[in-house]
């Protein structure tokens, strides 16, 4: 014999609060398949030989030390290390390189070019190497690494990125770097007194001939330029269009339960 059924069943007592989802140990590759880039991957390596390329010829045509020690040659051995990364994972189908370090690589090839074109092109000289007259290879250095690393670090970031991934709150950080190399070149300015290396890397750096404080305000105002153009490239980063290709719809989708 079953116990019979009561007929009125008592209510249960609610749940407090709301109910949450659990997160899932499959991964997201294991519902949707990571896809190849192999346009992406090429253009990001042949983006990163013609920077190597180019701090290859400024290091052979002048003092490599030195060439080194330019802001402009360390940005672009940074880009052809980011850019070869990124090459790798999207030929591979791997996820892109963390956005704070794309942004920060970008901030600082484009502060090198603008910096160039806008400040020093009459004043240091035709060639940013010797400050003086420039030979077939060097020209080819100064507009490899000034204008043509620059514009193409844009068009990857423009065209084979997914907007949306800087933040403001990775403007501030990033720079950390330009203020050490702003140390850096003040201690290069006071280490090299005499002889060849003694001319300054960058002439509004020069505290022989402009004094610290001129130099400091400079060096201010460049500061604030920068970081300027870093909210900049946020806001822009939140504004652009996705040009990557989207994925396809599987008609899989993951619901809350029920109740």
């Amino acid at each position: 014999m079953t116990a019979p059924i009561p007929r009125d069943i008592p209510d249960l007592p609610a749940v407090p609060g709301t109910p949450k989802l659990l997160s899932s140990p499959v991964p997201a590759a294991a519902v949707v398949a990571p896809a190849r880039r192999p346009l992406a991957a090429a253009f990001r390596l042949l983006t990163a030989l013609l920077a190597a390329t180019g701090v290859t010829i400024a290091c052979l045509q002048g003092d490599p030390s030195r060439a080194l020690s330019h802001f402009t040659v360390q940005s672009n051995i940074l880009l052809v290390l980011a850019l070869t990364l990124a090459a790798r994972r999207a030929w591979t189908a791997r996820r892109p390189l963390p956005a704070a370090l794309t942004g920060a690589t970008l901030l600082y090839v484009l502060v090198a070019g603008l910096v160039h074109h806008l400040l020093l092109a009459d004043a240091a000289g035709p060639s940013f190497l010797t400050g003086g007259a420039a030979t077939g290879w060097q020209s080819a250095a100064d507009h490899i690494l000034h204008t043509a690393t620059p514009i193409a670090a844009v068009l990857d970031w423009l065209l084979l990125t997914t907007p949306g991934h800087l933040r403001l709150r990775q403007a501030a950080p990033w720079l950390l770097y330009p203020l050490a190399y702003l140390a850096f070149s003040l201690a290069h300015n006071e280490i090299f007194a005499t002889g060849t290396a003694a001319r300054p890397l960058y002439p509004f750096l020069d505290t022989t001939r402009h004094g610290y404080r001129s130099v400091l305000g400079n060096a201010l105002l460049l500061g604030l330029a920068t970081y300027a153009l870093a909210v900049l490239l946020v806001a822009l980063d939140h504004l652009r269009p996705d040009p990557t290709p989207r994925r396809p719809k599987t008609g899989f989708r993951l619901q809350p339960p029920v109740g």
